[in-house]
């Protein structure tokens, strides 16, 4: 079929480039997977098929690959470029066998050749199919698809192609390794057909399952049948009656996937975004397609910044090659027609709380459960709500906890959480968020709010989707409680489930903010956030950005934080494109300020990077406030304060740390000539001493609020937690009134209490140890902020 007259193939390659519109994964597998193209690549594709090696050959000119038609040189012979692995009745090719044998013995004897075989899938159609009596008794082995089939897929699936590329396997090592003979040969081709198969489910999913047969399966369980005899002895009703009331909650709770909504949900999608972000970025995803081709259950959980993010994330794994996940999505979505269309796109509804009903409650444990045993990857936003401030929110545990509930039932696949970072340079909620924290009732989401945001369409910028690093559960269970595969009672929880959930879920809070995405607009609005007035000349604008890009270049935060390669002038001209900024000229040049509602709404997006910041601000304010600072001082005002900052803003080093991060920045500092070392102390140039002054502002309203809650602790330790974390806020509010600060933290009664509870954690709630800590935040507090604090809580009475 590859020997067809050169004139024919022209035609055929002709048709096929006509009809398909390929996408790959990944969109470089040169420098992905470091291939070597001065050695022999051999391209590893499942079944004999022209179409497909058309398609190839398409791709691989595109990507700059060799030519699938071209054969390959090794040895001083010519070799077949493509290995087709089954024939038509899906068995394995005794040919392709005797190629792998015979390429293997020539890698044995003559160690300089290196071939790579490049395993690639070609999917025309991401249907997964629906389960029936055959796959419920096991299942029949798929054919590979005929000419009248392929034919078909061509002309009308054409517009879905992916060409899946997969990492090479070196030839060279695998015959050291492994030998030459057949027998190796043939695990070759069975590693390879295993490999393929794994794909297949990456792509499209496990089959869709039969939702009423499903539902029975659920109501028959052990656990669900208890719970229901439970419900009739409380509430006196028959089990009839409470079965039926499992039944509702099971159609209230249960996705309902369809492949044709998920085409049509990926064509708006493809357009809305293509219409309102000058560009989607992702980054670290060849992480995750790893993941899932090792096996791996996934549970993806990311920050929660707008009703984007769940959209976003499973248009991205769609077009990296992977199913979209299942969203615990809030049953306040549950409206027509956004609930329908989000269930058919595969999201499960959930209330905001369990409490007081247990049947409810062990209906979704269960259903839950029974999507990871199905093999679906979930999806669910740990922080609970959207973040109103911009920074992460304390994790809420819940779904976690029922993650680790469905381990222990035997799960056999390793479970792993990615983190996911969204970074936006738009977020069309941000307006509603700033009214909702000064008092203003949530609006409920409904048919009209749906359009109400279609109205906010506009430039958005850019998107960044950033994977973290993920978190394997079963290694973080070993680690935490050994003894968690030991299964407890039935209905009892596990000693250890609490503190090993705690534990990884904050690690999962460190892991969303340590793959930040950096752009102009987030550093634009820290700097003019810091400014006087609110407004700084073009000129000490761009060269503020360029300090900030420097120290998280220079002293990087994590490997998976993300800046765009541009210079400081190109990243301040995408922030202004947005049409956030005042630009004001003049005969000096530009003035770059924020009008009065901007100023409110930046404070969203600078506190989307501040934990990336917050140290070398802290440092510059210790320099500033006083003058000449020595090494030993600043370490021990770090290691006293770090843990606070730790706990709010999820940051990723230890109190150990911080000598030589202090060290790191110092001699960055220096290098910017922004300071200069006498001895072990350093002091500041006074010619720079404004960009210091600009970065030092980042620490500010951190400080402001812990100066008030060590002098309230001080000044009243006797106050019950409610009346302290009431006065507590009241006294932020109060004091961003009189300097003018209008910032959400203020206002924002979950950082208030997550404060106070850091703040006991550490021992620092007495009297005394607030006092002390009052003492050490003091001398870092901007001009008649100290005295603002004091006259407010009556401090000097």
């Amino acid at each position: 079929m590859l020997h067809l007259p050169s004139p024919v193939l022209a035609v055929l390659r002709a048709i096929i480039g006509f009809f398909t519109r390929g996408k790959f994964v990944p969109d470089n597998p040169i420098a992905e997977f470091n291939l070597d193209l001065t050695q022999p690549i051999i391209y590893v594709i499942p079944s004999h098929s022209l179409a497909d090696v058309l398609t190839l050959q398409l791709a691989s000119k595109e990507l700059g690959l060799p030519d699938p038609f071209e054969p390959v040189m090794f040895a001083g012979e010519a070799h077949k470029r493509v290995a087709f692995l089954v024939d038509g009745n899906g068995e394995t090719l005794e040919q392709t066998i005797e190629q792998f044998t015979s390429a293997l013995a020539i890698h044995r004897s003559d160690e300089s050749h290196n071939a790579q075989l490049v395993p690639v899938k070609l999917f025309w159609d991401r249907y997964p199919g629906r389960e029936s009596v055959d796959d419920l008794m096991g299942g029949k082995p798929e054919r590979p698809a005929g000419v009248l089939k392929k034919t078909w897929q061509v002309i009308f699936k054409g517009r879905e192609n992916l060409v899946r590329f997969s990492p090479p396997v070196s030839l060279k090592d695998m015959a050291q390794r492994q030998g030459s003979d057949k027998r190796i040969g043939h695990k070759l081709a069975r590693v390879a057909r295993i490999h393929f198969s794994r794909m297949q489910m990456i792509a499209t999913g496990p089959k869709l399952p039969n939702r009423r047969h499903m539902f029975e399966q659920l109501l028959a369980s052990a656990t669900i049948r208890e719970a229901i005899n439970e419900e009739a002895k409380a509430k006196n009703i028959d089990k009839a009656a409470a079965r039926q009331a499992a039944l509702k909650y099971l159609e209230e709770i249960a996705a309902d996937f369809s492949y044709r909504n998920l085409r049509m949900a990926d064509a708006v999608l493809s357009w809305v975004w293509n219409k309102i972000y000058s560009g989607i970025e992702v980054n670290h995803a060849e992480k995750v397609r790893k993941l899932a081709q090792e096996g791996h259950e996934i549970v993806y959980a990311p920050c929660h910044r707008s009703h984007m993010d769940y959209l976003l994330l499973s248009y991205v794994l769609y077009h990296q090659g992977m199913v979209p996940p299942h969203i615990a999505a809030g049953v306040n979505l549950n409206f027509w027609p956004a609930g329908p269309f989000f269930r058919r796109s595969g999201a499960f509804f959930i209330r905001r709380s369990f409490k007081g009903n247990k049947l409810y409650s062990t209906v979704f444990r269960e259903y839950l459960g029974q999507l990871f045993s199905r093999g679906y990857s979930v999806e669910y936003f740990t922080e609970g709500g959207r973040s109103r401030t911009g920074r992460l929110l304390p994790p809420k545990t819940g779904m976690l906890a029922m993650t680790v509930q469905a381990m222990l039932k035997g799960l056999e696949r390793p479970v792993t959480i990615v983190p996911v970072y969204f970074g936006y340079e738009h977020v069309m909620e941000v307006g509603t968020y700033y009214k909702e924290l000064k008092g203003k009732s949530k609006d409920k989401e409904s048919l009209f709010s749906l359009f109400g945001m279609l109205r906010k369409l506009r430039n958005f910028g850019h998107g960044y989707v950033n994977f973290g690093e993920p978190i394997n559960v079963n290694q973080s269970l070993n680690k935490l409680a050994p003894e968690w595969r030991e299964h407890p009672e039935e209905g009892l929880k596990p000693n250890w489930l609490v503190p090993a959930v705690n534990d990884i879920s904050n690690q999962l809070m460190v892991n969303i903010n340590s793959a930040a995405a950096v752009n102009g607009l987030c550093l634009s609005a820290t700097i003019l956030l810091a400014a006087e007035n609110r407004a700084l000349p073009r000129k000490q604008l761009v060269k503020q950005i360029s300090l900030y890009t420097s120290l998280i270049e220079n002293v990087p935060y994590s490997d998976h934080v993300t800046l765009p390669e541009v210079d400081a002038e190109t990243l301040l001209d995408q922030a202004i494109s947005l049409d956030k900024f005042e630009i004001r000229s003049d005969y000096l040049g530009e003035i770059i300020a924020l009008d009065e509602k901007q100023q409110v709404l930046l404070n969203f997006y600078r506190n989307n990077i501040i934990h990336l910041l917050i140290i070398p601000a802290f440092i510059a304010t210790a320099l500033l406030q006083h003058r000449s600072l020595c090494r030993s001082q600043l370490v021990a005002l770090l290691e006293q304060l770090y843990p606070l900052l730790k706990g709010e803003l999820f940051l990723r080093y230890q109190v150990s740390d911080m000598s030589n991060l202090a060290d790191r920045y110092l001699e960055e500092f220096a290098a910017l000539k922004l300071i200069s070392d006498q001895g072990d102390c350093f002091n500041i140039d006074s010619q720079r001493r404004g960009r210091l002054l600009l970065l030092a502002q980042v620490a500010q309203e951190s400080l402001h609020r812990y100066a008030i809650v060590a002098a309230l602790l001080a000044k009243r330790p006797h106050l019950e937690r409610a009346e302290l974390e009431q006065q507590a806020l009241a006294g932020a509010q109060r004091l961003a009134q009189l300097h003018n600060i209008d910032a959400p933290e203020y206002y924002d009664k979950r950082i208030t209490t997550n404060l106070l509870s850091l703040i006991r954690e550490q021992g620092l709630s007495d009297s005394q140890s607030a006092e002390g800590l009052f003492k050490q935040l003091s001398p870092l507090l901007a001009d008649g902020v100290y005295q603002s604090i004091s006259e407010l809580l009556d401090l000097e009475a």
